[in-house]
Order: C-alpha cells, then sequence, then structure tokens
C-alpha cells in the first residue's frame, strides 16, 4: 500500500477493517515488552490502580515509582488513607507535582470508605461517582483493574490512535467526541482482550510512538500506520501547549508547599516569605494554596497542611 491508497484523515484507517490487524501485533508487543511496574502486579489490586492512575497524571513513571511505593507501604488500603488527615496525602506527595491529586485521592480514598466499605468499586459508573475521578481515571480503573471493556484514552493511546488510524502526527490538545468514538470502535470484542489493549496501546505510545523521536522501527504496526504511510505529515493543528514551569505561579506554589511538608508545626508567614523575592506573587501563590484547600490559615500570621 502506498501513501496515495490511504483514506484522508477523516477517514481512520482502522475502522474500516484495520481494527484486528491492529490488535494482534500491539498485544504480541505488549508481551514482550510490557515494562514490570509495581501497579501492573496481581497483588497491586485496584486501590494501587487507582493510586498509580492519579500519580502518573502529567508525571513520568521514573518519578512516580519510589513516592507510590511508600504510599502504598503506607496506606495500602482506602481506609489507612482515609483515616489520615488530607494535609498527610499532600506531604507524602511531595514533589510530584499538581499536588491538588493528592487532596482528590484522599477524598476518593474517604468516600470509598463510607460509600463501599473500604473496597475501589467495580462499576464504572459508581467509580465516575467518586469525587476527583473523570472519565478517564474511571476507564483506567475498570479497565486495568477489573479487566473490563472500556475505552481509555490518556495522552499515549491518543497519540497512537491519531496517528496509527487517523493519519496525523497529535491529537488534539482537549479530547474530542471523534477520538472517543474512533476508541470504541477499536475496542476488541472480548472483555479481557480489550482490557490488555487499552494497557497494550498506552505502553506502545509511552515506549516508541513517543510525542518526539517516535521509534517507528520498533514499532509493530508501523506497516499499518497511517501517519507513516503518509510521509508523516507536519502537524498543522492548532499549537501545543507546552508546559513551562521556571518563574511561574506554580514553582512559586511548590516552594511554599515544600516548606510546609518539611514543618511539624504550623509555619510563619515569616518563613514562607523567605522562598521568592517577589512578594506579590508570593502572595498571590499562598492565595491559590488556601483557595485550593492545600494550606490551612491560621491565627498569627501562621499557615500549615489541611487538617480536615
Amino acid at each position: 500500500m502506498t501513501a496515495t491508497d490511504m483514506p484522508s484523515p477523516k477517514t481512520p484507517h482502522a475502522t474500516t477493517g484495520g481494527a484486528t490487524a491492529l490488535h494482534s501485533p500491539v498485544l504480541a508487543w505488549f508481551d514482550q515488552h510490557a515494562r514490570d511496574l509495581p501497579w501492573r502486579r496481581p497483588d497491586a489490586g485496584a486501590w494501587g490502580v487507582m493510586v498509580s492512575e492519579f500519580m502518573l497524571q502529567q508525571t513520568p513513571v521514573s518519578r512516580v515509582l519510589p513516592v507510590y511505593e511508600q504510599w502504598m507501604a503506607r496506606w495500602p488500603r482506602p481506609a489507612d488513607l482515609a483515616a489520615e488527615a488530607p494535609g498527610e496525602a499532600v506531604r507524602a506527595w511531595g514533589r510530584l507535582g499538581y499536588p491538588r491529586r493528592a487532596l482528590r485521592l484522599h477524598g476518593a480514598a474517604v468516600a470509598i470508605t463510607e460509600r463501599h466499605g473500604g473496597d475501589v468499586p467495580r462499576e464504572h459508573a459508581q467509580l465516575l461517582a467518586l469525587p476527583g475521578i473523570g472519565e478517564y481515571t474511571a476507564a483506567a480503573v475498570a479497565s486495568f483493574a477489573y479487566g473490563q471493556r472500556h475505552p481509555v484514552l490518556d495522552t499515549n493511546v491518543r497519540r497512537v490512535l491519531a496517528r496509527a488510524a487517523t493519519g496525523i502526527q497529535y491529537p488534539p490538545n482537549a479530547t474530542t467526541a471523534a477520538e472517543r468514538r474512533l476508541a470504541r470502535a477499536l475496542l476488541p470484542d472480548d472483555e479481557a482482550t480489550a482490557a490488555r489493549w487499552a494497557a497494550a496501546s498506552m505502553e506502545l505510545g509511552a515506549l516508541v510512538c513517543t510525542a518526539r523521536n517516535e521509534d517507528c522501527g520498533r514499532c509493530p504496526v508501523a506497516g499499518l500506520c497511517a501517519w507513516r504511510l503518509a510521509g508523516k505529515p507536519a502537524h498543522d493543528g492548532p499549537p501545543r501547549r507546552g508546559q513551562t514551569y521556571a518563574g511561574t505561579d506554580r514553582q512559586v506554589r511548590g516552594k511554599l508547599l515544600a516548606v510546609l511538608r518539611e514543618g511539624v508545626a504550623p509555619v510563619p508567614r515569616a518563613v514562607l516569605d523567605r522562598v521568592w523575592d517577589d512578594p506579590v506573587q508570593r502572595a498571590r501563590a499562598l492565595d491559590g494554596l488556601v483557595a485550593d484547600g492545600l494550606v490551612e490559615p491560621l491565627e498569627n500570621d501562621r499557615f500549615r497542611l489541611p487538617t480536615t
């Protein structure tokens, strides 16, 4: 097949009979190359899967691994985390970034303990009803923990499907209805195979079909990839969002939280003032942390991680 034989990007290649052609090689590749990650092991359970999904959002595996291991050793069940103050979750989150995820995970643990007897629910609708759980996380936990058939659309999967099936280099900045339809169309009929496909396509995007420097020579579906067969046309959509950090309010927030995580007693504002020279930006960052529930203000201009 030549590039001129390929359907246009508006007609996904993999929805017209090519779906099963993608399944077998990707699943076989996954059998050989899947990383041995603790949340993929049988003893991780649904709670281990859920914790990993919260931590892995916008954070690489290498940074998540040590924090995940410590977290699971301290809080092996949702009830263990729910019994602690939410600030302890923020403290244990360390420097993973986006610390509101820690508060959301704590909130989910409390709800699981109160509503489901401490067991992560199996039903997708029940998962979606938990605080802090969105469409992606509910599908991922149902699929990876319980072997159910759901489209799991993280950044890696979306990129693999955009290239292999739709013929474009990058997916849109936000998940679209068309992507959801394509992901559902590509799901194997068998539940166990569908769950395996979700994990395999995610791993392919993480290790081979990466955002930059994709390794088509190692890709099990390079011969079927619509983007490659079309000559790898350059991205012509909206600019891709960058993730600047230095000098931003996010950096200031991180520095403030680092001081509060290390402090056993409430921290005076004068101590927090030392972390950043710009008083306006520092105050804005601290106010934002308070508004997000990550920092609790006390009398006498002191601050601590939240206790309730």
